[in-house]
């Protein structure tokens, strides 16, 4: 990977967790004084709603650190190492988490009539979507795996060849 690329994606990710900080300091906040807005309708889902998005923010800022950690790895050329796995599998699972939270915030606000059904669906919806980028990403692990043994192969027939030599 060249340096503009790590250069990039390192950027990128420093504006998405100085952002995702920016939503945790002021717009929870802000959604907990319109939650208090709405009044004793919403008050038995203010409190669920105001974990599940503070959950939900922290899943994306694991993500993002384990994702610069990787990068970090990429410019050291030892990403191809068993070190690589342990952000994998964080990553992993902060994405079966934040789906989790995602259903759960669903089924918090599917009774009554404050939301509408659609609305649920679609929390339903993006469920789905994010248990399928867990999955791509255990997909890239299973081909990360494949490439650590490759590697470690290939140098332990460097070693013997040297011998050989």
């Amino acid at each position: 990977m060249g340096k503009l690329t790590v250069l990039a994606l390192r950027a990128v990710v420093a504006v998405l967790f100085a952002g995702s900080v920016f939503a945790q300091a002021v717009m929870v906040p802000l959604l907990a004084v319109d939650l208090d807005d709405l009044g004793r309708d919403a008050a038995h889902v203010r409190t669920p709603v105001l974990v599940i998005v503070v959950l939900g923010v922290v899943t994306v800022q694991v993500v993002l650190v384990c994702v610069w950690r990787l990068v970090t790895m990429v410019r050291r050329d030892t990403v191809f190492s068993h070190a690589a796995f342990r952000y994998v599998h964080v990553v992993i699972g902060a994405m079966v988490a934040a789906a989790a939270l995602v259903f759960t915030l669903g089924v918090v606000l599917a009774p009554g009539e404050a939301v509408p059904p659609g609305v649920v669906l679609l929390l339903g919806g993006v469920t789905l979507a994010v248990l399928g980028m867990a999955l791509i990403v255990l997909v890239l692990r299973m081909l990360l795996a494949q490439a650590v043994t490759r590697d470690i192969e290939a140098t332990r027939m460097r070693a013997e060849l040297a011998e050989v030599i």
